[in-house]
């Protein structure tokens, strides 16, 4: 569906994804959301399996966070992720050990998909910024890297 076309309808069909450059090995994308127009208001959703590349699990969302803070700051060894600005804007840094990309998020019908062993920052909110995050995997403390070496280190292993 084309955005700026109010009058085709959406089909159900899935949608492409897509890279906004050629960023390496890292593997995060973009992905286009549904959008379903019309004049009280635009609706955008998600399936699980459909337009995103994985079940979901968990879902959970940041706001109000003060001027000036970040979040995330870690890596997951199997989790995937797919970050949504639902309001507002804000930068995801991801990394995989040697690459790294900075991508604002600012409209809520497109996601940033993450990868598992890509380290993420989150940063540069805007005033009321909404970010959601879709999650492959229930909570597993388990699952995380905290430390950059040590996750750099797993990354390299798995290369």
């Amino acid at each position: 569906m084309h955005r700026g076309d109010a009058t085709k309808a959406y089909t159900g069909e899935p949608v492409a994804w897509r890279r906004m450059q050629d960023s390496g090995p890292i593997g995060w994308r973009l992905i286009d959301f549904p959008i379903v127009h019309d004049r009280r208001g635009n609706l955008t959703f998600v399936e699980s399996g459909k337009h995103v590349p994985f079940e979901l699990r968990r879902a959970y969302w940041l706001y109000d966070v003060p001027g000036g803070e970040s979040r995330a700051g870690h890596a997951h060894a199997e989790l995937e992720q797919v970050f949504v600005a639902v309001s507002g804007s804000f930068d995801v840094l991801v990394d995989d050990g040697r690459n790294h990309d900075r991508v604002t998020l600012n409209r809520s019908y497109y996601g940033l998909y993450v990868p598992p062993l890509v380290w993420r920052e989150i940063d540069n909110f805007s005033s009321g910024a909404v970010c959601l995050v879709l999650a492959s995997l229930h909570y597993d403390e388990a699952d995380y890297f905290r430390d950059y070496d040590a996750f750099s280190a797993a990354a390299a292993e798995r290369r």
